[in-house]
């Protein structure tokens, strides 16, 4: 799948020190846990992420974000069934992009393509996510995807990370609300 500039493809095991990378960034997983050591990326979550691609629906799961021209890799973006915490029901939109390409729109670019896709191709009906309150620039861009906030819940984490005191967030959008506000040639592109 390819957006403006940046493609959308599944991982390969050639993806592990792209992704080790992004998920041992303690900015990038600021707002999320620890960072993870490459030995869980290697042996837990890209198996994890392959094995998905056979157990979901085609079009589902989460996909490397690069950019088109230059092949780099900017990080990730998913769409699959809400696992989240605090979340019940819907199909869970994710992103976890590079620290250096923040601020450049690809996460809502990113986000926005696959929501298209929930919609159009996968005959979703809701789409959620949800993040730290706390963690403006993540729900800047659920906004700029067309999501709106549906509440603040409070959940005891096992290990307290900055910010927890103020709840997390759930965000959600579902399919007519999709179509009122998107102009008919932009669902086709």
């Amino acid at each position: 799948m390819e957006t403006a500039r940046m493609r959308l493809r599944r991982f390969t095991e050639a993806d592990a020190d792209d992704l080790a990378a992004l998920h041992g960034d303690p900015e990038v997983m600021r707002y999320i846990d620890d960072p993870e050591p490459r030995s869980v990326i290697t042996q837990e979550i890209l198996p994890e992420i392959l094995q998905e691609y056979g157990q979901l629906p085609n079009g589902m799961g989460r996909f490397v974000a690069e950019e088109r021209e230059s092949g780099v890799f900017l990080g990730w973006v998913s769409l699959r069934p809400a696992s989240s915490v605090g979340l019940t029901g819907g199909t869970e939109l994710g992103y976890r992009l590079r620290h250096a390409v923040w601020g450049h729109g690809y996460a809502t670019e990113g986000a926005r393509a696959l929501v298209r896709r929930g919609f159009t191709e996968l005959n979703l009906d809701r789409v959620v996510a949800t993040t730290m309150t706390v963690n403006a620039g993540s729900r800047r861009v659920l906004e700029k995807t067309g999501l709106s906030l549906v509440r603040t819940f409070f959940v005891e984490w096992p290990e307290y990370l900055e910010g927890a005191e103020h709840g997390d967030v759930e965000y959600e959008l579902t399919r007519e609300t999709w179509s009122a506000q998107t102009v008919p040639g932009d669902r086709d592109r």
